[in-house]
């Protein structure tokens, strides 16, 4: 089963044996993927419910909520590792799922779209739009992104919180970027602790 770039590097960084909860699991093939190669346990988290039996169909134990109800469910330290792949830019309570994440898991993994990323800034500047993109494929008024950030915004909200950053990786293209990150990546990735 290939992943999506942006799944397999999450999944790269998740160890042997974990136990993981997958925010916004969608169709479950990350959880799918840990379970069957890595051995891991877990949840995975949807609303939307063709997600939800898509992942059922895949053998992913998922629960149906909505994350806009926080992470009380779930216990402090119950899981090695909480994944919320480019979903955070959803979420009206960022701070609040940020710090639970924090909470219930000794890592997190979260990825989003980096409004910084030069094409976006040159769709607005140059030609006047919200920009459209692979990573953001909605029009300004059918999106479900409301917080847009950048890898610096992402950073002080996390020192503002007290949030260790422990690794970031930024992709373009499926490719990593390691020169000038917030101009020149499309998607970030960040491992929080």
């Amino acid at each position: 089963m290939k992943l999506r770039d942006d799944l397999q590097l999450i999944y790269d960084w998740i160890p042997q044996n974990a136990h993981v909860l997958d925010l916004g699991c969608g169709k479950g093939e990350l959880l799918e993927a840990l379970m069957r190669n890595k051995n891991c346990t877990g949840y995975g988290v949807e609303i939307a419910v063709d997600g939800v039996q898509a992942a059922i169909e895949r053998g992913v134990n998922v629960i149906q909520a909505d994350l806009e109800q926080g992470l009380s469910a779930f216990g402090d330290n119950s899981f090695d590792v909480i994944v919320l792949s480019q979903t955070i830019q959803a979420m009206q309570n960022t701070e609040t799922i940020l710090r639970d994440l924090t909470r219930v898991a000794k890592q997190a993994i979260v990825s989003f779209p980096n409004f910084g990323y030069w094409r976006n800034r040159f769709q607005i500047a140059l030609l006047g739009h919200m920009p459209v993109s692979e990573r953001m494929p909605y029009q300004w008024y059918n999106t479900p992104n409301i917080h847009w950030c950048t890898l610096q915004d992402f950073d002080r909200l996390c020192a503002q919180n007290n949030i260790n950053v422990l690794e970031r990786t930024v992709m373009a293209g499926g490719k990593r970027v390691e020169y000038l990150p917030n101009l020149l990546g499309s998607l970030a990735f960040y491992r929080v602790g």
